[in-house]
């Protein structure tokens, strides 16, 4: 297992084809800060361009917080222009995680808010243990959910439930978050992580191109009507259709054997 460090909070770490991307900031309970906000940005950049890694699994090095959101401290020392100039930093790390190309899980335990939670549903996927408490409680303290928050939790969950969610800014335990669609997965408390790199694993046994091609019409053909979806779908399924990893795959199905995947 490798690993590289982008600045002083955000590690990512090479389990094979699957990359950990690693919030590492404990003393602040992963509080996106301006400087983590850049880390996070950077290590994203260099995951989307990294053809090794097939599947991320997002993960947090806080025994007791997942990210609980903006730092707010750092916040209470900014001027308006302050904030202003920190804005497209701190969109940049939430839309990072949001257009890795491939399949991201998180691993949820502890606090997911605000922004922590932003970055959950950023990924495709959210495993959390039973002590996740996740919730966007922005309206509290006087913003609205700005990670993505208002796009993202509607099209998980539907329209009505997240906004009963984010104008309560109330927080959502385990169980009742299972139940909602909050999160996608509820396993034993403490394995969280074990539990989405195991799944990240799975996935990454398939073709990454395959992986990259199917995310890719999940996310352009959602809210589109049925007939402009099956073209989305189409046009993916042409970008796949003739790679060395369809040839692969096929042949390996008629030999009975492990596919060897080409990636291209």
């Amino acid at each position: 297992m490798s690993e590289e460090r982008f600045g002083e909070f955000v590690l990512v770490r090479r389990h094979g084809h699957v990359a950990e991307l690693v919030m590492d900031r404990p003393k602040a309970m992963n509080a996106v800060s301006t400087q983590m906000a850049r880390s996070l940005s950077a290590a994203c950049t260099a995951l989307a361009g990294d053809r090794d890694a097939r599947v991320v699994v997002l993960t947090s090095s806080h025994e007791r917080a997942f990210c609980v959101g903006a730092d707010l401290k750092e916040r209470n020392s900014f001027s308006d222009a302050d904030l202003l100039r920190q804005r497209p930093v701190t969109r940049g790390a939430y839309t990072g995680v949001l257009e890795l190309p491939m399949p991201t899980i998180a691993a949820v335990h502890g606090f997911a808010l605000g922004g922590g939670f932003e970055l959950a549903l950023s990924c495709d996927l959210i495993v959390a243990d039973g002590t996740a408490v996740v919730g966007l409680p922005e309206v509290s303290v006087g913003v609205i959910p700005g990670g993505g928050g208002t796009q993202l939790l509607p099209r998980r969950i539907g329209a009505a439930r997240a906004a009963e969610l984010i104008f309560s800014a109330r927080r959502v335990e385990a169980a009742e978050a299972a139940e909602l669609g909050l999160v996608d997965r509820v396993v034993a408390e403490g394995r969280d992580r074990e539990e989405a790199l195991a799944l990240a694993a799975t996935i990454a046994g398939n073709s990454p191109v395959g992986l990259r091609a199917a995310k890719r019409a999940l996310r352009l053909g959602h809210g589109l009507d049925l007939r402009a979806g099956l073209e989305v779908e189409d046009a993916a399924w042409r970008s796949v259709a003739f790679s060395g990893d369809r040839a692969e795959g096929v042949a390996a199905f008629n030999e009975k054997r492990k596919p060897e995947w080409p990636g291209e």
